[in-house]
């Protein structure tokens, strides 16, 4: 029987890769499935934030806000080096919500759950605060709050890593086709072969209806697939606030500082209808997102000035709501009764900020089906690979790296410490010089992070690298990313 897994997991999102770092790490033998790379879906089309969300307090999501806003402050503890605190203004215009307003949900944010140590907000003048030199001077003035800022690929990547640590299959690149249940297990057809397991997971985002299907079983809940876009334009401020910009529809969009040179502004909220292979920012988005930080800032910016676009799809669970801003952010766990076989625990909805516990209460559930998912909680309390270190010591950890590695630029040395933080010197071992590192492909990106990344990460492209594991295609020519791909037969 060695040959059957305890746990099939489909999908590379972040809740697939937090299911399968769990479950392994209470003893299931676990393996994951992906049809693309780790990330290459919604959990890398992110606006990049882990939060409480404040503006689903208008809706009365206080449960799903008290506990995103405590996951906020676990994931902060486990993954410091990818998880920071960053300070948010929101300008008080007349012509939206009232300042009393947004003082009182601003009250209840800071207090309703989550306090790891973050600053409570503020109300400030726009006159003499660094985030109001770049507004138009209608705006007196705002709040200022915190909220916490991730690298959502890598957090994806680094939870696999985990599990793989810890026994996990991790198999991207592999799409499943079909799935059964033969007796009390799971047989799963895939582009690599046939697998077979005790249960099975569905954790395919908005593709979980979809897999539903494949494995013969009705979707336990609709699912709406609502689109996020984004847009990325030069710098609009030199701090490192973030702005949250209330809009004439009621809907609010981000505008967040972003690989140095970059503002990174989103997001939409729009059904989806096409494929989920083929997601990009419509022109009616990017026109949306061009006019709503235009209200605000000083100097607009027009179509010439987007370097950059993205677009993800949100799996909310379809309750039937009207608008889809209004659609919950909150999820459903539905598993299969006892009397149909092997269980299939099927994960509808959900957000990046809250996957941990996502994937701890599916283990949970899946627990009392499988004797081998044994131990107690432990995912909120042992750090994800690099983030060994206290979450206050960022600072000492890119000292110790530019020490250890004077050759490194500032901006390097904070790249690559805010990427993997403990494991960087898996990669720079002993380097003196840029030599030692091999090839530079541009930016500072070597052959010994792109080896890194192929052996440890789970990456085979260009594109992988470039705009997953890292954020360098941003930053490097069209030329210096085609001698990549070159060099990876990509």
């Amino acid at each position: 029987m060695s040959d059957i897994y305890d746990l099939i997991v489909i999908g590379g999102g972040v809740n697939g890769a937090g299911v399968a770092r769990d479950a392994a790490g209470r003893g299931a033998k676990v393996l994951l499935l992906e049809k693309g790379d780790l990330a290459s879906g919604t959990s890398s089309k992110s606006t990049k934030l882990v939060h409480g969300g404040l503006r689903y307090l208008e809706y009365y999501e206080f449960a799903l806000v008290r506990e995103a806003l405590g996951e906020r402050d676990v994931l902060w503890s486990i993954a410091p080096h990818i998880v920071h605190p960053m300070r948010f203004v929101l300008p008080v215009t007349a012509e939206m919500r009232s300042k009393w307003m947004l003082r009182a949900g601003l009250f209840l944010y800071d207090h309703i759950g989550g306090h790891g140590g973050l600053k409570k907000t503020r109300s400030i003048s726009l006159k003499k605060h660094r985030a109001g030199v770049a507004l138009e001077r209608r705006y007196k003035h705002a709040f200022e709050y915190s909220d916490g800022w991730v690298d959502d690929a890598r957090l994806v990547v680094l939870n696999a890593m985990d599990a793989a640590e810890m026994g996990a299959d991790i198999r991207p690149r592999t799409e499943v086709t079909s799935a059964r249940r033969e007796s009390d297990l799971w047989v799963v057809e895939t582009s690599a072969g046939t697998f077979k397991a005790r249960a099975l997971v569905n954790a395919a985002g908005p593709a979980a209806d979809d897999i539903a299907k494949v494995a013969g079983e009705k979707p336990a809940y609709g699912i709406r697939r609502v689109r996020g876009s984004h847009i990325v334009v030069p710098k609009l401020f030199d701090h490192d606030c973030a702005y949250i910009l209330q809009q004439p529809d009621t809907r609010i969009c981000f505008a967040i500082p972003w690989e140095g040179d970059f503002t990174l502004v989103g997001t939409t909220d729009a059904d989806h209808k096409g494929s989920l292979d083929e997601v990009e920012a419509s022109d009616e988005e990017v026109r949306y997102l061009l006019d709503a930080v235009n209200r605000y800032f000083e100097h607009d910016v027009t179509q010439a000035d987007v370097v950059h676009t993205y677009a993800g799809v949100r799996a909310l669970v379809d309750l039937g709501e009207g608008r889809p801003e209004a659609a919950t952010r909150g999820y459903r766990l539905a598993l299969s009764d006892e009397d149909e076989g092997a269980p299939l625990l099927g994960i509808y909805g959900g957000k990046i900020t809250s996957y941990r516990h996502v994937a701890e209460e599916a283990v949970d559930k899946l627990a009392k089906r499988l004797k081998v998912l044994q131990g107690e909680h432990w995912t909120g309390k042992t750090p994800l690979p690099g983030g060994d270190f206290d979450k206050e010591a960022q600072h000492h950890l890119i000292d110790v790296l530019a020490e250890e590695y004077p050759f490194l630029s500032e901006r390097d040395v904070l790249r690559i410490g805010r990427a993997y933080g403990t494991r960087a010197v898996d990669w720079l071992g002993e380097a003196k010089s840029w030599d030692d590192l091999g090839r530079n492909f541009g930016a500072g990106l070597s052959e010994a992070e792109v080896t890194y990344l192929r052996e440890k990460e789970w990456a085979v492209t260009a594109e992988d690298i470039l705009w997953r594991r890292t954020k360098q295609g941003m930053h490097m020519s069209e030329a210096e990313q085609a001698a990549l791909a070159e060099y990876l037969g990509s």
